[in-house]
């Protein structure tokens, strides 16, 4: 497989993610691109999109959003980011993208300063993002779907 380019996503790319979160979803709806575009400009600069490519292809995409927690007296600023609609079409998967994706996710989220990176997985993925140091916080309680990756001896606020 030619080597996969991940980058983060702009407003020429709604096209690109919105044809892969139809495939995705299983669904078509006229407009749809449309649709998209306006609801990335409305997530404005709290959500990141990357797109990753082989060939000049899409063939995946994850998205962020910041969380900003309220501030304390006495506490530094904190925040925190939501990992979601990470996606890899079905020939793509196996075949690193999706490990590029994550790379490029947990890069940026370390880069913020985030306190923690969380997601909700599909029990298929699981195993894929405790590879990459995600863990499930309380698993007596029976959270077996919430994994949090924690920053290096951050105080998360």
């Amino acid at each position: 497989m030619a080597s996969v380019d991940v980058r983060r996503a702009g407003a020429d790319d709604a096209g690109a993610l919105a044809a892969l979160r139809a495939r995705w979803s299983e669904g078509e709806e006229p407009g749809f691109e449309a649709r998209m575009a306006e609801w990335l400009q409305a997530e404005g600069e709290r959500r990141t999109t990357w797109l990753a490519t082989v060939d000049d292809e899409p063939v995946g995409m994850a998205s962020v959003f910041e969380y900003r927690r309220m501030p304390r007296p006495g506490r530094a600023a904190s925040h925190w980011g939501y990992l979601s609609n990470m996606f890899v079409l079905e020939p793509f998967r196996n075949r690193g993208v999706g490990a590029a994706l994550l790379d490029a996710v947990i890069a940026a989220a370390d880069e913020r300063g985030y306190a923690r990176l969380v997601l909700s997985p599909s029990e298929r993925a699981v195993p894929f993002y405790r590879r990459a140091g995600f863990i499930v916080p309380d698993e007596a309680a029976g959270n077996d779907r919430l994994l949090v990756r924690q920053a290096p001896s951050r105080n998360d606020g």
